[in-house]
């Protein structure tokens, strides 16, 4: 059931059945031991016509454990999507390879009481190995029934690129989806180590494959809430990632603009990944079912491709 105050799009991705949802819901603020809270967030979610939620290991057992009671309750498990993101590295280095994989599938459909994931993602790369090996690994859970899609979170374009054509060129399934952090406001490094934010050029890599993109951190850790300001620091995180002459104009520009749209400039920011000239869909992750029906205001908000270069300094001049 879809809230009446929204208008919940919806993106096709390969080995997926049903439509999903281009707001995506994270899990990292779930918790099991606060399930009251967790439920009504969740229901608050499927209300607005929300149907993807994303799961990873390293975001701790308590969000799955939570999605898990909370589907097991309400008997939709065929009505959702779930991303479930593994083999992330740990402090020995990369854990792309076969055991890790398993280990990390199994875990979190354990937790979720479920037998499979509709998309499973590796959460990293391991730039040093082939991705012809990464490509034949992943071949085993979608062979087992254990996911439907395989996707990649913090992969260059260039290697995604390189693993579809092996997995084209050997009858091989490839990945259906990919997880870079996309943002109005650019990074100016990356968050975490071995973390991908898509620029220009990546951005019109999506355009001419259409492989569709899921943004993780796809309102810039709340840098467009009116939360942070350019002579307040003591956010070091966000100084060093978000912080820049550029991005505060961007943020200047989403205020206005959203102010002509009934919108805020957190909305507009979100908007923004929608907009894109390819299949893109935005994770977010609100604390509860206020903050996740302020984001999804953002649905309402529609953006000329003038505007879009305009609030991301594309364009100058006169606003549009």
């Amino acid at each position: 059931m879809t809230h009446a105050g929204t208008r919940m799009g919806y993106i096709s991705i390969a080995g997926i059945s049903q439509p999903v949802s281009s707001l995506i819901l994270g899990s990292m603020l779930l918790s099991d031991e606060r399930m009251d809270t967790a439920a009504e967030l969740l229901d608050a979610f499927a209300e607005i016509g929300g149907n993807a939620l994303d799961t990873a290991r390293v975001y701790g057992l308590r969000g799955m454990a939570a999605i898990g009671k909370w589907m097991k309750e309400r008997r939709n498990r065929a009505s959702l999507v779930l991303i479930a993101k593994g083999a992330h590295h740990d402090d020995n280095g990369p854990r792309v390879n076969r055991s890790a994989i398993a280990e990390d599938l199994d875990y979190s459909l354990d937790l979720m009481q479920t037998d499979y994931a509709d998309i499973f993602m590796l959460h990293r790369d391991d730039p040093g190995k082939p991705v012809g090996e990464i490509v034949e690994l992943l071949q085993e859970p979608l062979e087992a029934g254990r996911c439907r899609a395989l996707g990649a979170s913090n992969w260059t374009t260039s290697r995604l690129e390189a693993a579809n054509a092996y997995a084209q060129s050997h009858g091989m399934t490839g990945f259906a989806c990919s997880s870079p952090n996309l943002s109005l406001a650019k990074a100016n490094e990356p968050r975490w180590p071995g973390c991908v934010s898509a620029d220009s050029a990546d951005a019109a890599w999506h355009e001419r494959t259409q492989l569709p993109l899921l943004s993780w951190s796809s309102q810039a850790a709340g840098f467009f809430t009116g939360r942070f300001a350019p002579d307040q620091k003591d956010n070091e995180e966000m100084v060093r990632v978000y912080y820049s002459d550029e991005n505060w104009e961007r943020y200047r520009r989403a205020a206005w603009l959203g102010e002509m749209k009934g919108a805020d400039a957190n909305q507009v920011a979100l908007a923004y990944v929608l907009h894109q000239t390819f299949p893109a869909c935005a994770m977010i992750g609100p604390a509860n079912a206020a903050e996740l029906r302020s984001s999804a205001n953002a649905l309402n908000v529609t953006l000329t491709s003038r505007e879009l270069l305009w609030i991301d300094l594309a364009v100058n001049g006169e606003r549009p």
